[in-house]
């Protein structure tokens, strides 16, 4: 079921499907993502799980967003999602950027999240914001998506700059639909808020770095995915994989799950191990690392 939710001062687009009774899963994309990324793991999961797959403010199908893309904000909305997916807590999967929203609520609003998996996460340790100019330019980048779209650019530049990307991100290329991607990456709302994402993304793990030092992260299931297919120097590969592994061990159940095959967009070049690791969530010693 696709619908239109309202949540706070937000409307957010969610896809929800799987047994009513089945155990909850909230997933969350990375920068730019659309719910459709995730249909190669949703057909792996539905029948078990009831999963829930959501567009942040101004992404994917979801109407443009009334605040500026911030930590506190994604935070809040994950949160009020994750309350109505059920009655107990949730397992979030969360990929690149969004791994921030998840790690925060996870610290702050422990006994909501049942476990997390976080897909191919973005990790800034020590990460400082001196400047934040995020409040201030993300009217200008809506205005300036708008513009693209009265032109007409932005039917063109949209689908290109996604289909461009993915052939660094991802070995199965777009498996969406062309009306599907044109109909989102050619709303200008969509790449004025992809602009306003990526300047806030300093500010996010700055902000991340700071809750790191207050709220402790509770004792869950974590399972870290790590992509080490892209087109990368071995010294980035090994200092992103270090990074997911410092991840990994904020939990005493946390575990790295090294995919040498995979590219950054996991969910589209192995959506069987992503659904692998929500499976160990429920089960932790049955989770193990790959070799890289």
């Amino acid at each position: 079921m696709s619908e239109i939710v309202n949540v706070g001062r937000e409307r957010v687009h969610v896809v929800r499907s799987g047994p009513v009774d089945g155990p909850p899963l909230l997933l969350d994309s990375g920068l730019g993502g659309a719910w459709f990324d995730w249909d190669a793991v949703v057909a792996l999961l539905r029948e078990t799980y009831r999963v829930t797959v959501f567009d942040r403010p101004g992404l994917g199908a979801s109407p443009a967003a009334a605040a500026a893309p911030s930590l506190r904000r994604d935070v809040a909305l994950t949160a009020a999602l994750a309350d109505r997916a059920a009655d107990g807590p949730v397992t979030i999967v969360a990929h690149s950027m969004a791994a921030f929203h998840a790690e925060a609520l996870a610290r702050v609003r422990p006994g909501l999240i049942r476990g997390l998996v976080l897909v191919d996460p973005s990790h800034e340790h020590g990460a400082r914001a001196r400047v934040r100019p995020s409040a201030v330019l993300t009217p200008a980048f809506m205005g300036a998506g708008r513009l693209l779209e009265l032109s007409g650019a932005a039917g063109v530049l949209g689908p290109w700059g996604r289909r461009a990307l993915l052939r660094r991100t991802s070995r199965a290329g777009d498996p969406a639909p062309d009306a599907a991607v044109r109909s989102v990456y050619g709303r200008g709302t969509v790449l004025g808020t992809v602009l306003a994402e990526n300047l806030a993304y300093r500010e996010m793990a700055a902000d991340l770095t700071a809750l790191r030092a207050r709220r402790a992260f509770p004792p869950i299931p974590l399972i870290v995915l790590t992509a080490l297919g892209d087109v990368r120097l071995a010294a980035c590969r090994r200092a992103w994989s270090d990074g997911h592994a410092v991840l990994a061990a904020m939990s005493p159940q946390g575990r790295q799950v090294k995919l040498p095959e995979a590219r950054h967009m996991i969910h589209l070049d192995r959506p069987d191990a992503v659904a692998d690791a929500i499976d160990a969530t429920f089960a932790p010693r049955a989770a193990h690392e790959e070799p890289a």
